[in-house]
Order: C-alpha cells, then structure tokens, then sequence
C-alpha cells in the first residue's frame, strides 16, 4: 500500500493514533549525532519514518533514512524501543509512534544538501549542543544515546560492513 498513514487519516481524521516508527542513529567519529530539519514543523529529528503497511521494521529503516538523510545504511544493532510520546503536528494530526531505533553506519549515497519535499537540512549535532526537537520521543532518544554513547561507538567500531 503505497500511502498507508493518507489512507488512515481519510477514515479518522485527526483522531490520536498509534503508528509503527523506525529511526537510524547515525553518529559521526566526534560522536555527534546526525539529524534532519523537517519541513513540517521546522523542529529536528533522528532520520526516519512511519512504516507502510506490508513493510518490515528493517524495509521502513532503509526507506526512510535514505528519503531523510540521502544515506544508504546498514543496520549495526537495535538499541532500543521507544513508546511513550506524543506528536502534533502542524496540520492538526496527532501520534503516539512506537519507534525502534537502529544504530547504523552509512555504506552509501550522498548526504541531502538541498531541501526536498521532508528534510530542510542535515547536520551533525553535539549531544550537549542540541537544536530544538521535534518531540519528547526524540529528546529521550537523544538522551538514551548521551548515556549509551561509549557503547555505540565501541559498536561501530567494531562493525563489519
């Protein structure tokens, strides 16, 4: 089904709903985290999307990080699951997403420079420095990664691509 959440939303409107998301953390050597500024809202957030039904976990990761970021990757570990946080977006919408989120490392493509139809821009964010985010679901994600940043380096290090 090619536009899964428009057809939902046709039935329910802009009733609350729950989504199935996926995320790619993308860190750099300086274990900066990589974010994308959205075009609905103008707020960042970590690389990723609402599965399409009939996708996997790991279809939606490499779709969507690729339409945000421009980036090929490749899974390294599921590192954590989010489902607590809600979104309201612009247009009057509102979502609880479960969001599994990936480390990954890039194995391809070329980072978006240029706005398209989702991303304003891409940068690579200190942990400590960060823009304003989309939602509380992505402030936790950023935390989780704050904590966990020793070990996910050691990962990707160590990551046979």
């Amino acid at each position: 089904m090619a536009d899964y959440i428009h057809d939902i939303r046709a039935k329910v409107g802009h009733m609350p709903i729950i989504l199935n998301a996926v995320a790619g953390i993308i860190l750099n050597d300086q274990g900066q985290i990589l974010l994308q500024k959205r075009t609905d809202t103008h707020n960042w957030s970590v690389p990723g999307g609402y599965m399409e039904y009939g996708e996997s976990f790991i279809d939606t990761l490499h779709r969507e990080v690729l339409e945000d970021s421009g980036l090929e990757v490749k899974p390294i570990k599921l590192i954590h699951v989010f489902d607590q946080g809600f979104t309201k977006y612009p247009n009057g919408d509102i979502t609880q997403a479960i969001s599994v989120n990936y480390l990954v490392k890039p194995i391809g493509g070329t980072l978006i420079a240029e706005p398209t139809n989702e991303t304003l821009a891409m940068a690579y964010f200190d942990l400590d420095d960060l823009p304003p985010l989309l939602n509380q679901q992505n402030t936790d994600i950023m935390a989780y990664v704050r904590t966990h940043l020793t070990e996910l380096q050691a990962l990707l290090k160590t990551a046979e691509i």
